[in-house]
């Protein structure tokens, strides 16, 4: 690309609205935030300073990070380190012009070390709201079931979930994706499907095509995350195209758990190229190196992505979200007045 299209790519970046669909707020955990709450909570981690914490962040696969990610949730005790969590991701979502967020939770990463639902949550949700009111960032809760973990320990956590049902937007599925398909957890995400909660959940991340198609037709996703492998299956390519069906995909996220080797091995623009809703999301930043703007810049740059691309993926956070549809129009018209302008 020219100079002046990498400028236009780089204003692009930085000053169109977006939205962030693909983010766990446990794996925005910033090492310097997790040895203040570790001091504040009177609890030894096996790190000296910050500096020993970004050294252990190298992974060879997701299962390395989230031995570390589990070990690092530890720190998060009582219902005021959640908010402080929340509020920390939403501060840098903020400065990289980020609008509305959907975020991932584990409630089962919290009540299987004793700390109650109720104190996960209602911390989460304390945040968001004063992220909504403060910095003007709408929001949609997701809470994950652990695929590692079986479907009764994610039904009674669906039946946990019960006195806030009305300020959870939908359910997803995360964790160690190989030897746990989709189809596990049908029947609990049936019965979450009928209390009229959204559903989303990790696929073809490491999982093979078969998992997303899982997903499809027997979880009934409205929304895939990450789905890199659906590319190997021509068939399936079509059916995500045809359903409209977005794609939560999160480059360097990819890139430090060796999904991919290199970031110009991102799926991102053959999914634009194929039709397909793909989006640029940040996954779990403070492990994996980079927030939203981040990841934007690594694949522009890489791919390469044109200034078209970039916004295109920008209208796609929002038509993927599961905000309003009058919301979704007022947002469009806003990243169309940014490009204009800027070009």
């Amino acid at each position: 690309m020219s100079d002046n299209r990498n400028g236009l790519t780089a204003k692009l970046i930085d000053q169109l609205p977006k939205a962030e669909l693909h983010l766990h707020i446990e794996g925005s955990l910033e090492p310097e935030l997790m040895f203040a709450l570790a001091q504040r909570n009177k609890i030894d981690i096996p790190f000296k300073n910050v500096e020993e914490v970004r050294a252990a962040y190298d992974f060879s696969n997701l299962q390395d990070f989230l031995d570390i990610y589990y070990q690092g949730m530890g720190v998060l005790l009582q219902q005021q380190d959640f908010y402080d969590l929340t509020i920390a991701y939403l501060k840098r979502a903020h400065a990289d012009n980020v609008r509305h967020v959907e975020i991932f939770f584990d409630p089962q990463g919290h009540t299987d070390r004793g700390i109650s639902f109720d104190t996960a949550i209602g911390g989460i949700l304390r945040g968001l709201e004063q992220g909504e009111a403060r910095l003007g960032i709408s929001y949609r809760l997701i809470m994950c079931f652990l695929r590692h973990l079986d479907e009764a320990s994610a039904f009674n956590t669906l039946e946990q979930a019960e006195p806030w049902i009305d300020q959870i937007a939908g359910i997803g599925l995360d964790s160690s994706e190989l030897g746990h398909p989709p189809s596990k957890f049908a029947r609990v995400f049936g019965a979450a499907r009928a209390k009229g909660l959204k559903i989303v959940a990790h696929a073809g991340e490491e999982g093979p095509p078969d998992y997303v198609w899982e997903a499809l037709d027997e979880l009934k996703v409205d929304r895939i995350d990450h789905g890199n492998r659906a590319l190997e299956d021509d068939e399936l390519v079509q059916r995500i195209v045809n359903d409209g069906q977005t794609l939560t995909v999160c480059p360097l996220s990819n890139l430090k758990l060796c999904v991919i080797d290199t970031i110009d091995q991102s799926p991102v623009k053959r999914m634009l190229d194929m039709g397909i809703k793909a989006t640029i999301n940040s996954d779990d930043p403070a492990y994996f190196g980079g927030y939203v703007n981040d990841n934007f810049r690594a694949v522009a740059e890489a791919l390469p992505l044109t200034p078209e691309q970039i916004v295109v993926l920008a209208k796609n956070s929002f038509t993927g979200s599961f905000l309003p549809e009058e919301e979704k129009a007022q947002r469009l018209e806003e990243i169309d007045s940014v490009a204009k302008q800027l070009s």
